[in-house]
């Protein structure tokens, strides 16, 4: 499959503190794709430079062949980039209604509401909530119906099933692993089974470089793998 997104050479950090070094990395067209690593490995960083939210230092991050380096996030939205952060990624005062009316202001689509309740049909219960009362799970799940109502053609995920009972992790990466038949989905996720589960590709970074990739089975074999994941 073709690249959708190409990354070159990318060096990203916070002030004077550099995160990533050198990160060559292409996802495809189609497909899950896992970015695995132990905490401090530059995970997070690596989505929140390709969303825009972290500046790249140097380097190139190309969507279907434009350079967006420079580009602002809502460039890159527009482009059919979503997000979803590991916090803060509802409107905790705002009613589930309303989230879901946020995301749907990009495309303007009166059907994707109801394509995403039928997704995440728990959601369609709890219209009138306040998405703050939530739970965990329920929340993961509004986070990632509001970044679906955009139409995106490449998916970020931080951390998907972090604090998600599992009767609702099993919804989650139900839903990621169909999504990934249609476009691209890139997770960071501490649990390997899982991110493997989604995923057709991993990647490994370790201090901000990419210590091993290749096809997922490929690297969950990889005996260096255990390496680079504990603590």
């Amino acid at each position: 499959m073709s690249s959708f997104l190409s990354i070159r050479k990318l060096a990203a950090g916070y002030g004077r503190s550099q995160v990533l070094f050198d990160v060559d990395l292409d996802i495809p067209s189609r497909g899950g794709t896992a970015v695995l690593g132990r905490n401090g490995a530059g995970k997070t960083t690596l989505l929140k430079a390709i969303v825009g939210d972290v500046p790249a230092w140097k380097g190139t991050i190309s969507l279907k062949g434009n350079d967006l380096s420079r580009r602002p996030t809502e460039d890159r939205v527009h482009g059919g980039i979503g997000y979803v952060p590991q916090e803060h990624s509802v409107f905790a005062g705002l009613s589930v209604r309303d989230n879901l009316a946020i995301g749907t202001l990009l495309k303007r689509d009166p059907s994707a509401v109801d394509r995403v309740l039928a997704t995440f049909p728990k959601l369609g219960k709890r219209l009138d909530q306040a998405a703050g009362t939530l739970s965990g799970g329920e929340r993961k799940m509004l986070a990632i119906a509001r970044a679906l109502l955009g139409d995106p053609k490449l998916l970020l995920l931080d951390e998907p099933t972090e604090g998600v009972w599992i009767g609702v992790i099993e919804e989650i990466i139900e839903c990621l692993t169909d999504l990934a038949k249609r476009i691209a989905v890139v997770v960071v996720e501490q649990h390997l089974d899982l991110a493997i589960r989604v995923a057709d590709h991993a990647f490994v970074l370790d201090r901000g470089r990419i210590a091993l990739q290749g096809g997922a089975q490929e690297v969950r074999s990889n005996p260096e793998l255990m390496r680079y994941l504990a603590p």
